[in-house]
């Protein structure tokens, strides 16, 4: 089992949380602020920054990881990362491809992008 901290799509109420849907979610928390959460138009990435960005933890069994894995395409579009969190280390998906001109969203939070 493995905790994995999501940001966009794969939260609750999101178009992609489906995947998670098996998985015990721990709670939100806010990562520190060494990112900027951009968005990308349908989902959004984090690159390396100043921004805390809002998140979910959930406890994610090896299959479910390979599923994330496929559609956040790692390694190309994305690699999975570590981080501290409250409740231990945990994976996250960076985003790595080329993203000048792309917009932050000021918020730090995926549901906060149009307005909040």
């Amino acid at each position: 089992m493995s905790l994995i901290w999501v940001y966009g799509t794969l939260r609750r109420g999101e178009s992609h949380h489906r995947l998670l849907r098996e998985s015990a979610y721990l709670g939100q928390w806010w990562s520190p602020p060494n990112f900027y959460l951009i968005d990308l138009g349908e989902y959004p990435g984090i690159i390396s920054g100043q921004q805390s960005v809002l998140g979910e933890i959930y406890v994610a069994d090896a299959p479910t990881m390979a599923k994330l894995d496929a559609l956040e395409e790692v390694p190309h579009e994305y690699t999975r990362e570590m981080m501290l969190t409250p409740w231990g280390e945990a994976f996250y998906y960076h985003y790595r491809m080329e993203c000048s001109g792309l917009a932050a969203i000021p918020s730090g939070d995926w549901r906060c992008r149009f307005v909040c």
